[in-house]
């Protein structure tokens, strides 16, 4: 079930001017390019930035999300007729032979219970040719990320074209080990309309998600780090064995 920030039509209309800095995807551009990707499963595509980006240098691109109203979003945006979209998670996907899956924007985190998790990482194996990559990033558990989601480090107020200013902050709820728990509060100035968006996500250290990998018979190419957040998260390359 997605998170109503991704979930509900009015937040997932304007989830790309609240978060308009998308330069984390530069690397997996890169990436593509490196690995000479031509067909390429986007898991957690939300509302299509990273998979319109590599359609339009001429990829073939399925792009997978749960969200129905971020996908319908996505399929909205000029040059959505270009990426096969599916509502779903990892269990709706058809069979598939791409070059490279993708989970970006930490998605891989929101896969917080461990069987789901293995079996988003078995799906995405077998969506794989031989040789093909799974790319994917996940913050640094040492570094402690959450504690820097308050109002005071968050809380903005963006001009969002046909809408209004939108208020916009978060703050964590509950932290339980690896999981922690935080919610985004949305203002509409134009109707006082007030959302609010409730997420957990799960910290997963580097050893943890190699022995994820190694178990679902992943060769693990390289771990990176993530050009524009340095020190802060792994970036895996794990492969496909021939």
């Amino acid at each position: 079930m997605a998170d109503e920030c991704y979930g509900h039509p009015r937040l997932a209309a304007i989830y790309d001017v609240l978060d308009a800095d998308r330069g984390d995807l530069d690397a997996y551009v890169r990436m593509a390019e490196e690995f000479a990707a031509r067909r390429v499963l986007d898991i957690g595509c939300g509302t299509g930035t990273f998979a319109l980006l590599l359609a339009s240098r001429g990829i073939e691109v399925v792009g997978l999300d749960p969200a129905e109203a971020s996908v319908d979003v996505a399929e909205g945006k000029p040059g959505g007729e270009r990426v096969r979209w599916i509502r779903g998670d990892v269990t709706a996907l058809p069979p598939l032979r791409v070059d490279m899956a993708t989970m970006t924007a930490n998605v891989a985190q929101a896969v917080v219970d461990p069987g789901r998790w293995r079996e988003t990482l078995r799906r995405a194996r077998a969506s794989l040719r031989p040789g093909g990559r799974l790319v994917f990033e996940t913050r640094d558990p040492a570094r402690r990320a959450w504690e820097e989601w308050n109002r005071n480090a968050s809380y903005h107020v963006t001009d969002v074209p046909g809408v209004g200013a939108v208020e916009s902050w978060v703050r964590v709820t509950d932290v339980d080990g690896p999981l922690v728990t935080y919610r985004w509060t949305y203002v509409f100035a134009a109707d006082g309309q007030v959302l609010t968006s409730d997420s957990t996500v799960r910290f997963r250290g580097r050893q943890e998600v190699e022995a994820d990998l190694d178990a679902q018979g992943y060769v693990l190419d390289d771990v990176r780090d993530a050009p524009d957040r340095p020190g802060r998260e792994f970036v895996f390359v794990a492969r496909r064995p021939r």
